[in-house]
């Protein structure tokens, strides 16, 4: 009983003696962590103008912001007594060795392909991209992750490090997205005046894209009971990013193409299946 009261005195007189280390370093660390968002408010400002991609803006504010916080638990950790602790991170190259160390690691991983993702800029915000078979609109790139907002309207965080180490599909860095879709015509139909037919239509609906990537309609397959044509055409993502926009326009172009063939007498049968019996003699 004794020697429990005894190290419980031992404990309250180290207190008392870290007592106004810690409390300075409580406000140090305070301090540091409300400079680093106030610095961070003001990089975002000053590089809105400069930075061409808002994620490169993002980013480096959050670097600078992240930067300053970990300068001030540093100091902090060093206020309190830690010194050999804070000696064995800063020693070498610095805070940055420290970071590099943690390379093949996740958390390090994913910190250095933001890096790369921000200043390289392979998308900004509100591309549609691919990566890892999941498809949606660019929200936002932070230290750890990229949040893009799927079709169906799903939130998914990617680690940069598998967007970095996987192919990735940006279908709006130039502004060209193409459609496609099959139809198919019956086999004695006249396929020559069937291509001329959808091209005159497709070509003349709204938000289609003509001259250069102009609409093509190729013969795809020989099907069981049809022939199928590929119906190809270009829209500019420029105009809009919304996918119900380029959904509006495929629809448009589908139906009217669809509407012109019956107008023109092609028969567009549905696939026709054979049913042999045979029937065995005893």
């Amino acid at each position: 009983m004794e020697n429990i009261k005894n190290a419980f005195t031992e404990i309250i007189l180290k207190l008392e003696n870290q007592l106004p280390s810690l409390l300075v370093g409580i406000v140090v660390l305070i301090i540091g962590f409300y400079l680093a968002n106030r610095v961070r408010k003001v990089v975002e400002q000053k590089t809105n103008k400069n930075a061409e991609n808002t994620l490169t803006r993002i980013f480096v504010a959050q670097f600078v912001s992240i930067s300053i916080k970990l300068i001030a638990i540093v100091v902090f950790l060093r206020i309190i007594g830690f010194n050999d602790l804070t000696s064995n991170v800063l020693a070498g190259a610095g805070i940055l060795t420290f970071v590099v160390g943690f390379a093949f690691k996740d958390i390090g991983e994913n910190f250095l392909a933001g890096i790369i993702l921000a200043f390289k800029s392979p998308f900004k915000i509100n591309d549609l991209i691919e990566s890892n078979n999941i498809t949606g609109y660019v929200n936002d790139l932070s230290i750890r992750e990229t949040r893009i907002k799927t079709l169906d309207g799903k939130d998914v965080f990617i680690p940069n490090g598998q967007i970095l180490k996987n192919p990735l599909f940006n279908y709006t860095i130039d502004g060209f997205l193409r459609y496609d879709f099959l139809i198919g015509l019956d086999y004695g139909s006249n396929i020559s005046k069937a291509i001329e037919v959808i091209l005159a239509t497709v070509k003349n609906i709204n938000g289609v894209i003509d001259g250069e990537r102009k609409p093509a309609v190729v013969l795809e397959e020989f099907a069981a009971s049809t022939i199928n044509l590929k119906v190809l055409f270009w829209i500019d993502t420029f105009q809009s990013t919304s996918k119900t926009y380029h959904s509006g326009i495929k629809t448009e172009v589908m139906k009217q193409v669809l509407e012109v063939l019956v107008k023109e007498g092609f028969s567009l049968p549905s696939d026709i299946v054979e049913i042999k019996q045979y029937n065995s003699k005893v």
